[in-house]
């Protein structure tokens, strides 16, 4: 059998039995007592049978009504469940979401584009955005100060995010136009296991080792020649003679200024650069729709 019963007739019914008075149950919930038995009425013809007994002696619930009353009280307490879930959505719907990068994504116009297509869909929603330093190799996401991040694989503790891969994209060599190694138009990276290296803070962990291509220097050290935190120091090192870098594709024209070239590398792998979020907050309406715009602009 199957009746549609309003939430206000179970909120009314679920009052009187409370009450077991329609006066007082009428009060409560602020409406006159010949409506409220009018509803009461309406509920016990749908459901075919009395709920209360009234008598001279008051009101009483009939066993019908006894036996409707639990299930009442938990349709009534999950529908306010699924009103406050839908207003907390609402909430999240105008709040703010904080993108965190170390270097600009670039590549064509991709956080605009990204954005654009966030705001369209989430116009009351207000997108931040934190540069962060190469120290955390996170972008901000380690410690909470934002919700998504633009970063290169691989992370530390890499089972806490979930990500969108944004490109993948060979690693180059960066060195001075003045280096031997840039009348070259492509390097073995075995000709450059002598070479000095900018590296990445130590704080960087597996991003500094992934930067150094330790997985291909078959356990010899690299040489470091100096340790930078962001992309204007990359850039002045290199033009100073500090050392040569492996950079992303996507990132060369960062640093290919005057005095900077780029090369191809044999023998080490591609770079991956993706959009991440905490994996515990994935389920974030915001977050999800971020990370939805990313995958779509990148499709």
């Amino acid at each position: 059998m199957t009746i549609d019963v309003h939430a206000r007739e179970l909120r009314y019914f679920v009052a009187v039995a409370e009450e077991l008075h329609f006066t007082r149950a009428a009060g409560r919930l602020y409406v006159s007592q010949p409506a409220l038995s009018k509803q009461i009425r309406v509920l016990e013809r749908q459901l075919g049978t009395e709920l209360f007994r009234r008598d001279q002696h008051g009101v009483a619930l009939t066993a019908a009504g006894e036996a409707l009353l639990p299930h009442a009280r938990e349709v009534l307490a999950a529908w306010e469940a699924g009103a406050a879930a839908v207003e907390e959505a609402k909430a999240a719907q105008r709040g703010t979401l904080v993108v965190g990068m170390s270097t600009s994504p670039g590549r064509g116009g991709l956080l605009p584009a990204i954005r654009s297509r966030f705001t369209a869909a989430h116009p009351e929603t207000t997108v931040r955005l934190r540069q962060m330093s190469w120290d955390d190799p996170t972008a901000g996401l380690a410690d909470g100060a934002v919700d998504v991040a633009f970063v290169w694989l691989p992370l530390p503790d890499e089972e806490r995010y979930a990500w969108t891969v944004v490109a993948e994209e060979p690693r180059l060599l960066a060195l001075p136009e003045s280096h031997p190694l840039a009348a070259r138009a492509e390097i073995d990276f075995a000709d450059l296991l002598d070479e000095p290296f900018l590296a990445l803070p130590r704080s960087a962990g597996l991003l500094r080792d992934h930067w150094l291509a330790l997985d291909a220097r078959a356990g010899r050290p690299p040489r470091i020649g100096a340790e930078i935190s962001g992309t204007e120091e990359t850039y002045e090192a290199l033009v100073a003679g500090l050392g040569v870098c492996l950079v992303a594709a996507g990132n060369a024209p960062l640093i290919s200024l005057g005095g900077v070239a780029t090369r191809p590398v044999r023998g080490i792998g591609p770079s991956s650069y993706v959009l991440a979020w905490r994996r515990a907050e994935g389920a974030r309406p915001l977050v999800r729709a971020y990370a939805r715009a990313c995958r779509e602009t990148v499709r």
